[in-house]
């Protein structure tokens, strides 16, 4: 039988088959041992083939096929490992938040180096609008100038209040997307208010540090009435680059790598090099002095 991944809590792995019954399955023993680096050889959006055992009530998944994509990040406790957030996706959605917590564009920049490394396309959402005083509006406003220019579609929603869901609705129809960031976001809330039957668990603030608390312990993939998949991912503090060599890093910066072909030379790692175009537009104000400094920064975290 043929079915895709749809929840994984490690013992378990539930396998939504073809027809859309939900099995749950064991992983065959033969997969643990393939010097995968991953924390989990099988992933939320993984499409598999499974076998039903004698009991006819779970299963055991005979093979994994080949991924379209995935979206991938150091394992927190082993730093050598990574940890695959989903796979075959059609769009990655980050949830970003301004204050209540607050998302750093270190994080936002990681995020999205991430998913534009495995081609994968991606967009901010900014919930929590009304938390918003006219400094936080105009922080918005400057953080999706700068990532609209570089080509990231950008949103504001209040999952709270129910403030522009709909247009996030129409997004997904017919796609399986994917939504991540910090603990706290907004991510389950944000789910719910798209699909209230799903009564998603939510979260509260810390009062002492403003940082969410996990409320989704693993990542699942849900089914939408209107057609597609979401995958709610249990809260991000830190996006740990890994598996990227250093001459990689300039082409998933968009803005850049557009600029690449005026560079003076090929591999120009837009730095140090004489006849640097990315250089000349940071100078110019058409790259964002943020975003360069990013890119500096993740480019320093290579050997």
């Amino acid at each position: 039988m043929k079915g895709v991944v749809t929840k994984s809590t490690g013992s378990w792995i539930t396998v939504r088959s073809e027809e859309g019954r939900r099995t749950e399955c064991r992983l065959k023993g033969q997969f643990r041992i393939k010097g995968l680096r991953s924390t989990n050889p099988v992933a939320i959006g993984d499409r598999v083939e499974f076998e039903i055992q004698p009991d006819e009530e779970t299963g055991v998944i005979t093979q994994i096929r080949e991924r379209d994509n995935y979206i991938v990040r150091k394992s927190i406790n082993l730093s050598h490992t990574t940890h695959i957030l989903a796979a075959n996706l059609d769009h990655a959605f980050l949830i970003v938040t301004l204050a209540r917590p607050k998302t750093s564009t270190g994080f936002i920049d990681r995020f999205l180096v991430t998913a534009t490394g495995y081609y994968i396309p991606a967009s901010i959402i900014f919930n929590k609008i009304d938390l918003y005083d006219d400094a936080l509006s105009a922080r918005e406003a400057e953080l999706k100038s700068i990532y609209e220019q570089a080509g990231y579609p950008c949103y504001s929603v209040s999952a709270l209040r129910g403030d522009r869901v709909d247009q996030i609705s129409r997004l997904l129809k017919g796609k399986t997307s994917l939504f991540s960031g910090h603990s706290g976001a907004g991510k389950s809330a944000l789910i719910t208010a798209i699909q209230p039957d799903l009564q998603l668990k939510t979260g509260l603030i810390s009062e002492i540090h403003l940082k969410g608390k996990h409320t989704t312990t693993f990542a699942e993939m849900f089914e939408l009435d209107a057609g597609g998949f979401i995958i709610d991912t249990p809260g991000i503090r830190e996006f740990g680059l890994i598996d990227f060599e250093k001459s990689e890093i300039p082409r998933c910066f968009p803005e850049m790598e557009k600029l690449l072909p005026f560079c003076k030379y090929k591999n120009c790692t837009h730095t140090h090099e004489p006849g640097c175009a990315v250089k000349d537009a940071l100078e110019t104000g058409e790259i964002s002095r943020m975003r360069y400094n990013s890119y500096l920064s993740i480019l320093n975290d290579k050997p």
